[in-house]
């Protein structure tokens, strides 16, 4: 008896906390579809619209902040993706002097949050004339302590056994690297997006620091910018457009490929 009302608390819990987190985005979902004089009417059943939509994208341009988010964030883990490989590597498989102390001080980088950095990073970018470009936003991200840990883990199971026999063939190192470590890590490559991807396409502080200029916003720096704009009319219906605007191309690519990021996750070793 008592393990049944155990399972049924934790039952309840889960669901109470379940809707907790999807009802606020059920009513934005809602109120993004409607007409502004239903926002606040929650019980009426109205056609959908776009027209929220249309106001939001001639009012601000989400156009711009679409467009500089995607090229920062490509920016960024292509730079990742090329480093991240090579360090990984070089930790995995090469012996050097002070290897394991070098790798426990790069790691260091997971414990300092990139706040902690922000005026150093921006006194950094000033000397260099990046302030307020695209490639300042992109520059203090390209090493990435979490990548190298994760794709290091995934190179050491790797058998050696499958590099001697390469290298026998006469295959390089770089070929070595790029058609049996990189195929075979797939799975930690696509977890290792996924993590990059959502952080730098939410990334709010950095690029508010950083940039002065409409050109080179982005999207959480320009929602924020716009949502406050429409603060003292209360322009729920814009917001919650602009909002669902924001996140719906994380939403889709998690509701299209949920079951292979999960997998990815799983076989990386990430929980």
């Amino acid at each position: 008896m008592k393990a049944k009302l155990s399972s049924y608390f934790r039952h309840s819990m889960t669901i109470l906390f379940v809707a907790l987190n999807v009802i606020p985005l059920l009513w934005i979902l809602r109120t993004a579809f409607v007409d502004k004089q239903y926002t606040l009417d929650l019980f009426r059943l109205v056609p959908p619209t776009l027209a929220n939509f249309k106001n939001v994208f001639a009012s601000a341009p989400f156009a711009t902040y679409f467009l500089n988010t995607f090229l920062i964030i490509t920016g960024i883990f292509c730079v990742q993706f090329v480093l991240v490989t090579l360090a990984a590597y070089a930790f995995a498989r090469l012996d050097f002097y002070g290897k394991n102390i070098l790798f426990v001080l790069f790691l260091m980088q997971i414990l300092i949050t990139p706040d902690v950095l922000i005026i150093p990073n921006y006194s950094f970018l000033s000397q260099l004339n990046l302030v307020d470009t695209r490639l300042g936003i992109m520059i203090p991200y390209f090493a990435s302590g979490f990548g190298v840990f994760l794709l290091r883990q995934t190179f050491k199971q790797i058998p050696y056994e499958l590099e001697e026999a390469a290298r026998v063939e006469g295959m390089s190192t770089w070929g070595i690297i790029w058609r049996i470590y990189v195929p075979l890590s797939k799975p930690s490559y696509i977890a290792f997006a996924i993590v990059s991807i959502s952080y730098h396409w939410n990334n709010f502080l950095w690029p508010l620091v950083v940039t002065n200029s409409v050109e080179h916003r982005t999207l959480s720096l320009g929602l924020a910018i716009f949502a406050q704009t429409y603060e003292t009319g209360a322009q729920w219906a814009d917001v919650c457009a602009a909002t669902v605007a924001v996140i719906a191309p994380l939403l889709i690519l998690f509701f299209i490929f949920g079951r292979k990021i999960m997998e990815s996750f799983t076989s990386s070793g990430l929980k």
